[in-house]
């Protein structure tokens, strides 16, 4: 599990393809090794990965071609730096939301705005995952937790404000319209939305009685 809090930003030294796969090396902080082992579990730019070898601060991290098709991971070069968080320990603190680096779709940047004291980027998604996305609801953008400001589930956007420090400690601080990140619903979101919405069908469908109270239905279907 993650808190959506990006511990560094760090660069890819190396990219190795492999049959099946890619292998990537990225150079950590010193702060980020202590207790670091093979098979540890890492967070790159949102994704879950497993720590494969470690070279003194050169840490290797296999992609799958799953993981490289449905991820902005495929797209790594050489040089590119990424958002780095370790995998949360019992007691620490959330920060953010929990996260399980599973990505569930991108996003692309579509619009951006600078005040003096931050940015607004709009992001366009698949409309289909739109019913996850609320106003003021959690939302993992490439590993970071943060709060959605407003949404248009027609349009398929959602609008993000990022503060300096968000900005000066990950990626989005040198993103730019037209790039595309990672997205991870709020599991908790998705879970009460997709239970609510079979629930709905299968009283629909006749598959469940009505939920009544004294023989008036509590959840009528308008």
């Amino acid at each position: 599990m993650y808190t959506g809090i990006i511990q560094a930003l760090c660069p890819v030294v190396e990219m190795i393809d492999k049959p099946g796969l890619k292998s990537f090396v990225v150079e950590f902080l010193e702060r980020l090794l202590p207790g670091l082992q093979l098979g540890a579990s890492v967070s790159i730019d949102g994704t879950c990965f497993t720590v494969t070898k470690i070279d003194g601060q050169r840490v290797s991290f296999d992609a799958m071609q799953e993981t490289l098709s449905k991820s902005t991971i495929g797209h790594l070069r050489q040089g590119d730096l990424v958002n780095i968080e370790r995998s949360a320990k019992m007691g620490d603190e959330i920060g953010g939301h929990p996260m399980s680096g599973h990505v569930s779709t991108m996003a692309e940047i579509i619009d951006m705005s600078q005040s003096e004291n931050n940015k607004s980027m709009t992001f366009k998604v698949d409309p289909a995952w739109m019913r996850f996305v609320f106003s003021k609801g959690f939302i993992g953008l490439d590993g970071a937790s943060l709060t959605v400001v407003d949404a248009d589930a027609k349009a398929g956007t959602f609008k993000v404000h990022f503060i300096p420090e968000t900005l000066r400690l990950t990626r989005f601080g040198t993103k730019q319209v037209g790039d595309s990140v990672n997205v991870e619903i709020d599991p908790q979101t998705q879970v009460i939305v997709e239970t609510v919405e079979r629930v709905l069908s299968q009283k629909r469908d006749g598959l469940i009685p009505p939920f009544t109270n004294g023989g008036i239905d509590v959840f009528p279907i308008f």
